[in-house]
């Protein structure tokens, strides 16, 4: 007479290996994984978020802009002139949404028409943020654009 062997231990016992496993695979996965952020001080940026909208208005009311040519080789940027005339400081930031060890910072220095012009023929090709703040006389100003380097 022939003894049947139960099976349930083994599969109570395999259950749990394979869901030690599982979990182990997923705790190794998750400490692992890099996750960027859009910029390091990502929560303290976040405050000061009203300010940088307030900033923008300012911007578009004074008729500052900022454009690409269509080869995606220069970017114009065109400053109000009266705010040349005030004590004027600035900055221009390429971020690249996709590689942040890419961003780029440039002095914003217009010439007396209030335009300046950044060659960026060397930047990967690809979708940039060009971000510009600026100081006049004591009031932020701030322009954000998209503009796809080497592209259509």
């Amino acid at each position: 007479m022939k003894t049947t062997r139960n099976l349930w231990p083994l599969g109570i016992i395999l259950t749990f290996v394979l869901f030690f496993c599982g979990m182990a695979t997923v705790v190794a996965i998750a400490v692992t994984h890099r996750e960027n952020l859009v910029s390091e001080n990502y929560y303290e940026s976040e405050l000061k978020f009203q300010d940088q909208i307030d900033a923008a208005a300012r911007a578009n009311k004074s008729g500052a802009a900022v454009n690409c040519d269509s080869a995606g080789r220069r970017v114009n940027i065109t400053l109000p002139t009266a705010q040349l005339a005030q004590k004027f400081s600035g900055i221009v930031e390429f971020y690249r949404p996709s590689a942040p060890k890419l961003d780029c910072t440039f002095r914003l220095d217009p010439r007396a028409d209030g335009r300046q012009t950044l060659d960026v023929s060397g930047f990967a090709t690809g979708l940039w943020l060009v971000r510009a703040r600026w100081n006049a006389a004591g009031q932020d100003y701030f322009l954000e654009h998209k503009i796809n380097v080497g592209g259509k």
